[in-house]
């Protein structure tokens, strides 16, 4: 056990301060290439044509550890109630130390590897490459335990929303969902039959003569699939008679869990449809031997880490769905083998998924189910929303039972199997090196040119995080809009414009404008089209897992509570999730309900010194943390302008001076007062502009800038307005 020695280093210099932390997967095939790696000072890409712009976005000083993911059910520092765990095995971790920007390779300054494989619980993740920013308390605990050697709240872990049903502290006869381990030792078990089948299929038959099972009785069965078998419990029937075959199949197959005493939310098969292959006139010859891949491929890449599980699962989930006899039913099959990994989107979750949830269910098969891409999307969008406290539901169980129990009234919007057909989309495979999202921290923002401390940067997040909602207020020139930007990407942890979205609140800004109204369409006719707000939170709600910011600029300027209509009640941190839904003002379809996700944010800001501005909303202030900025002059100040822009601090610090002692004489005004003060961005010079004649470049500011300013503060006073600004720049 050892920390990474530079981490010292790299926390105490601003300059070298990791943006990111990467865990990242050092097996190709089956082949672990940890010790060439550490060997060589590298880690590579094994893909070609992967992952390509995440690596180039690996930047010098960045930490990197090098993990495999995987699962347990034995052995582990915590009951685990039998349950299987997720678990991230750090093997060694390093510091970046150049990147080729060939998206294969960075150079890496490894630590010795740890003698023992360092084991991390729950917050995991399969992929090659995972990138972090300590933006959450699991992240922060992951890069704590990986980086800096200190052990994981394994408590605090255990009873969070995703994981407490499993590992909680609730009491036994409270506990929910314990039919699960069953199920996963059904599916285990029947794997021993995969290659050797007539046992299985003897004992099914045997089992439906002595139960008169009549889909199975007297059919001249020559093969069968595992989930048709697992479908002989899981069908239309009494609780009783599925125990009774439950405990036939678990006594067979040597399954030693308890059998289910309820099976309430396990979704069932339609009796009219129990099986998963057509008869023989219908079916392809491995169509059977497809089934049982696929159930091996499924389990694997549930339990195990790596792209070769996800390939392999993806090849076969595409193979299997296409087949006669499948449809919906190949994801409810999944729900029964691994339960806790898999949604099953049998008719009752389908509906519930995109009623209450919002969440689209693409169905892009021709046959217009789910491709492996459509399902695994609903899979990462429903993972990442399970870690949230407001969230509906919190696990594939607690969905599934949810949907047990919803009702909706509406029309189904769900296509079904229509038979219709759609061209497969085409795919380039042409690799392609874009370029890279850069990380953005706190960090960069003090480097752009802000003023205040760390702590109090680290506040104003600390507040976004909570209320979801920031006003930045202040007097002119206190940089609240480009501050306001800058907090956004370090909130989203990169700069990526595509995820940001700025506006500015006018007088004649409307609801219709900024969230949806009937607009003019080409063929003269009106449309309903979606405001900027609505799009970016129909974005937002598309991708979970990467965090989405609206900068509103003078967010008094126009009516904020007439703008925002509804939204203003849904803007409430509490309010963000789907059990909160509103309707709006213009629906499309009568059932359409709208909620603000979770990963969306809002900054605004706002003038306190325009005049013509009437006092905000008291219910736009509820929702909103506010932050007051005033001017920052100062060392920092001084410093970042002389070294950017070369201007000398001496001449610097007469600026400030001048500058001080004019805003004592406006915050003294009773005319005026501290929200007329003048900011320090007046004379802050752009990152790129070095001034190369200070007094020229200062004398311009005030007369272009500051001298316009005081004509309007002193509007019926202009000598004094022209005494103030030649102050300003009196003996230079």
């Amino acid at each position: 056990m050892h920390a990474l020695q530079p981490t010292e280093e790299l926390a105490t210099s601003p300059k070298k301060r990791p943006r990111s932390f990467w865990f990242v997967g050092a097996a190709y095939g089956r082949e672990d290439q940890t010790k060439r790696f550490l060997d060589e000072g590298i880690w590579q890409n094994g893909y070609e044509d992967k992952h390509l712009d995440l690596v180039n976005s690996m930047q010098p000083g960045d930490l990197i550890a090098i993990k495999s993911a995987y699962t347990r059910k034995r052995g582990l520092p915590f009951d685990n109630r039998k349950q299987t765990v997720s678990v991230m095995g750090i093997k060694v971790i390093g510091v970046i130390k150049k990147n080729r920007g060939d998206g294969r390779f960075v150079d890496v300054d490894w630590q010795p590897r740890f003698e023992i494989t360092r084991e991390w619980y729950f917050y995991t993740y399969r992929g090659t490459i995972w990138r972090i920013t300590p933006d959450n308390w699991d992240s922060e605990g992951l890069i704590d335990f990986a980086f800096h050697d200190k052990p994981q709240d394994i408590d605090r872990f255990r009873n969070s929303p995703q994981w407490k049903d499993r590992f909680g502290d609730t009491l036994t006869d409270r506990q929910r969902f314990k039919w699960t381990p069953f199920y996963e030792a059904i599916a285990d078990k029947l794997l021993d039959y995969k290659d050797d089948r007539q046992p299985l299929l003897n004992f099914v038959k045997s089992l439906a003569d002595e139960l008169n099972l009549s889909y199975i009785k007297d059919k001249d069965l020559d093969d069968i699939c595992p989930f048709t078998t697992i479908g002989l419990f899981n069908r239309g029937l009494t609780d009783t008679n599925r125990s009774i075959i439950a405990q036939r199949m678990a006594d067979f197959l040597g399954v030693t869990e308890t059998i289910p005493e309820s099976f309430e939310s396990i979704p069932t098969l339609n009796n009219q449809k129990s099986w998963f292959f057509a008869g023989e006139d219908r079916r392809q010859p491995d169509d059977i031997q497809s089934l049982w891949d696929f159930l091996a491929t499924a389990v694997y890449f549930s339990d195990n880490d790596g792209e070769e599980a996800r390939l392999s699962f993806s090849q076969a989930y595409d193979q299997v769905t296409g087949q006669v006899g499948i449809g919906w039913n190949l994801t409810m099959a999944l729900y029964w083998i691994r339960p806790w990994s898999f949604v099953p989107l049998d008719k009752r979750s389908r509906l519930f998924i995109t009623k209450k949830l919002s969440t689209e269910i693409g169905q892009n098969s021709d046959k217009r189910y789910c491709t492996f891409k459509d399902y695994l999307a609903v899979l990462e969008e429903l993972e990442s929303r399970f870690k949230e406290d407001a969230y509906p539901v919190n696990s594939y169980p607690e969905l599934s039972l949810a949907a047990w129990h919803f009702k909706d009234s509406g029309p189904s919007t769900d296509k079904g199997d229509t038979g219709s057909t759609v061209d497969p989309q085409e795919e380039n495979d042409t690799a392609e090196i874009g370029s890279p999202i850069k990380a953005y921290s706190i960090d960069d923002i003090i480097e752009e040119g802000c003023f205040l401390e760390r702590d109090m940067i680290q506040k104003i997040l600390s507040q976004l995080n909570r209320k979801k909602n920031l006003v930045l207020q202040g007097p002119p020139g206190t940089g609240k809009t480009w501050l306001a930007k800058k907090l956004a990407f370090a909130q989203m942890g990169q700069k990526n414009d595509s995820t940001l979205r700025a506006v500015q609140f006018h007088p004649n800004l409307s609801y219709e404008d900024f969230v949806r109204g009937w607009r003019p369409a080409g063929d003269g006719r009106l449309s309903l089209v979606d405001g900027p707000f609505l799009e970016m939170i129909n974005q937002a709600k598309k991708d979970a897992s990467t965090k989405y910011v609206v900068v509103i600029e003078e967010i008094n300027r126009g009516n904020p509570a007439q703008i925002f209509g509804e939204m203003l009640t849904l803007l409430e941190a509490d309010k963000r999730t789907p059990s909160e839904a509103l309707e709006l003002s213009y629906r499309r379809n009568d059932q359409e309900r709208v909620h603000i996700p979770n990963n969306l944010y809002v900054i605004g800001t706002m003038n306190i010194a325009d005049r013509s501005l009437a006092l905000v909303d008291l219910a736009l202030r509820r929702r909103f943390a506010y932050f007051n900025l005033q001017p920052t002059f100062g060392k920092p100040w001084r410093n970042w302008v002389h070294e950017k822009a070369g201007v000398e601090l001496d001449f610097l610090e007469l600026i400030e001076q001048r500058l001080n002692s004019l805003n004592e004489e406006i915050a003294k005004d009773k005319n005026l007062g501290p929200q007329f003060i003048v900011g320090h961005s007046y004379v802050t010079p752009a990152f790129n502009n070095p001034v190369s004649d200070p007094v020229i470049w200062y004398k311009d500011v005030v007369e272009s800038e500051i001298g316009p300013l005081l004509e309007e503060y002193w509007f019926d006073d202009s000598e004094r307005a022209l005494k103030a600004q030649e102050s300003l720049v009196e003996g230079l």
